[in-house]
């Protein structure tokens, strides 16, 4: 690395920033990024004899930029610049230094971001890149000493007047690879076992540059940094290791609830493939892949909106008995000439392996809904995947509240089903709204499951009752479902919660929910349709529908969403499934975009996938990961 004579006239230098200067043009009246003296670069600051001690190297901080990146705007903080002289270091911060995404950075556990000059020079190396300056990586503190694959978990330091522990390392994300011009770099954090480490303010104090670090305690277990981070991330979970994981009190409260579900996994009560502790399986595992032709041996009206499909196979073979509660995805083919329709339908019968009952309701203008009221008949074959899913009702004797509008009925109306058929002594309430009794579906058969439960409670409210309906007969209450109406109710406070509805419906009696103070993982929600993004740091744009890609037509393979209803063809214009969905405004989540944190991880309804670059751990069986992931065949995924 050049360095800086003694006396030698400043000289300023854009290193690296000369690429990273176009990414911060949307950031007028913002804090902006500044030149930096040659001398006080990585590189000059690092005298030939060293001493042998932990030092700070510099002090870095930065407040939110509005980044320009592929046509988007990203909030982030990950541009820091040493500053001069002394500075407090509070609870949750540096003074002056700021995060764009407090939901992956920042916090009590995560008050200030540590990265070594040793990695530094090893970057440089590996990257063949030179003049890195301080904060490079968005580190607050810049050390010498304090490797990876020596600092534990727990271990505490004094620096300056203030006292810190080291809670878990760095998660990186993709805007790590924005900062370095590195679009991989998230990735080789990991890969290459120097992730850098949070850590938290047990006194506030004043840190500077040239302060020394003194270690003053050990943390328990003596796990590394970089072992806890390869326990995560990385293939191979040993037991002992997660056992060992959670047994320090210090360890950040997300990592040991990912270590947990390793554990469970390795003890046999989780999913048989994939990370749990960094995305849940899609769906427990699958009786078949792809689709099979099953007959429809039976139709029903349940409301005037609403038609039940009743399928049976067509082979002799049994079907798979779903969890009450999945669903399964339909292929139809209006036009052999045209891609098939594809669309998500949850089951609403008994689960049993005789038969499925699939409940659709007609839209207006839906392509596939039109055509299942207008064209299909008994004896039509239909293409139908295996039931997937987690949406399902769990074990256990306690209290189950279903609560549902409209169509959301029929995934909780399958959980009935199935608490009628085990004579299950649970106490079970049936909450449902609907507009008025013309469009009530299933209202007698869910009233009579409802009365043969030993302790079961059926309740309906209509939103604008029709002259002929009577309350106390066909419905209960009048005016939508609200948290206020719940509340009166006077409900278990032990109850598990499934709903289901439409998104305002699933948004506000969620949120209600947690207002009365029910538990948040004693709330489950079924979401019909592309899910909630995640897209973090990302300004937020006006939510467009689902569409094909403009000017961006492939040569041929079929990628099929769906829970969004496009199928399109593949380009090798695109790097990655994840650029195609984003191309076609479908929902998509993710975070690292290089196959390491799983945030992106799917179902793979059919077909197969190859990957480039390869994700550090594979995903489930059954799944894939948008961010990494090529189509080699047609495919169709859970998006």
């Amino acid at each position: 690395m050049p360095q800086g004579g003694a006396g030698a006239e400043p000289k300023f230098r854009l290193c690296a920033f000369k690429r990273q200067a176009a990414l911060a043009s949307a950031c007028a009246g913002r804090e902006t990024l500044r030149l930096v003296p040659a001398s006080s670069t990585v590189a000059a600051s690092v005298a030939s004899k060293r001493v042998m001690m932990d030092k700070l190297l510099a002090v870095n901080v930065g407040l939110p930029l509005d980044v320009a990146w592929r046509g988007r705007t990203v909030h982030t903080a990950v541009w820091k610049h040493p500053v001069v002289g002394r500075r407090q270091v509070k609870r949750l911060d540096v003074v002056g230094d700021g995060q764009g995404d407090l939901a992956g950075h920042g916090g009590e556990q995560r008050a200030v971001l540590v990265y070594q000059i040793e990695s530094y020079r090893y970057w440089e190396t590996q990257l063949n890149r030179t003049g890195f300056t301080y904060g490079q990586f968005g580190e607050n503190f810049t050390v010498e000493g304090l490797p990876d694959n020596q600092v534990c978990i727990g271990d505490r330091y004094r620096i300056g007047s203030a006292l810190f522990e080291v809670t878990q390392p760095r998660v990186t994300c993709y805007r790590v690879g924005i900062r370095m011009d590195e679009p991989q770099m998230a990735a080789l954090l990991v890969a290459h076992h120097r992730p850098g480490f949070y850590l938290r303010v047990l006194e506030e104090g004043e840190v500077g540059a040239g302060d020394e670090i003194v270690k003053v305690a050990d943390g328990p277990e003596r796990m590394t940094v970089a072992e806890i981070d390869a326990l995560l991330y990385l293939p191979g979970h040993p037991v002992a290791d997660l056992e060992r994981a959670l047994r320090i009190p210090a360890l950040s409260v997300g990592w040991k609830g990912s270590f947990r579900a390793l554990l469970d996994q390795a003890r046999g009560a989780g999913p048989a493939s994939g990370n749990p502790g960094l995305a849940p399986q899609s769906s427990p595992p699958l009786e078949w892949q792809g689709f099979r032709k099953l007959r429809v041996v039976r139709l029903e009206r349940e409301s005037a909106t609403i038609l039940s499909l009743t399928l049976e196979a067509t082979d002799g073979v049994p079907l798979a008995t779903p969890l009450p509660g999945q669903f399964v995805v339909v292929r139809l083919r209006p036009n052999p000439d045209k891609a098939p329709l594809l669309r998500s339908y949850s089951l609403s019968g008994a689960p049993d392996a005789d038969c499925y009952r699939v409940t659709i309701k007609r839209e207006a203008n839906g392509v596939a809904s039109s055509y299942v009221f207008d064209h299909i008949a008994a004896g039509a074959l239909i293409d139908v995947s295996a039931p997937r899913g987690t949406f399902a009702l769990s074990g256990g004797s306690g209290p189950v509240v279903l609560l549902s509008a409209g169509v959301g009925v029929t995934p909780v109306l399958a959980m009935l089903h199935s608490l009628v058929a085990k004579h299950s002594q649970r106490e079970t309430w049936w909450l449902y709204g609907a507009r008025n009794g013309t469009e009530h579906p299933f209202a007698i058969e869910a009233r009579e499951l409802a009365r043969s439960l030993p302790h079961g409670h059926s309740f309906v409210r209509y939103s604008r009752p029709a002259a002929d309906d009577q309350m106390g007969v066909n419905f209960d209450g009048a005016g939508r479902w609200t948290p206020e109406a719940i509340a009166a109710l006077n409900l278990p406070d032990d109850a598990d919660f499934y709903l289901c509805g439409p998104m305002s419906f699933l948004h506000d009696l969620s949120t209600g929910l947690l207002d009365l103070g029910v538990e948040r993982d004693r709330i489950h929600k079924e979401v019909f349709g592309p899910g909630d993004p995640l897209t973090p740091g990302i300004a937020a744009a006006p939510a467009r529908r689902p569409h094909q890609p403009v000017d961006q037509a492939g040569p041929g393979l079929l990628v099929s969403f769906a829970r969004s209803g496009i199928t399109t063809q593949w380009s090798p214009a695109f790097s990655s499934i994840l650029e195609l969905a984003e191309a076609c405004d479908i929902p998509a989540k993710w975070s690292c975009r290089t196959g390491v944190c799983h945030t992106c991880e799917v179902g793979l309804v059919a077909g197969s996938v190859g990957y480039g670059p390869e994700p550090v751990e594979p995903p489930a069986d059954g799944d894939l990961l948008t961010c990494c992931s090529q189509p080699y065949t047609n495919i169709v995924i859970d998006l």
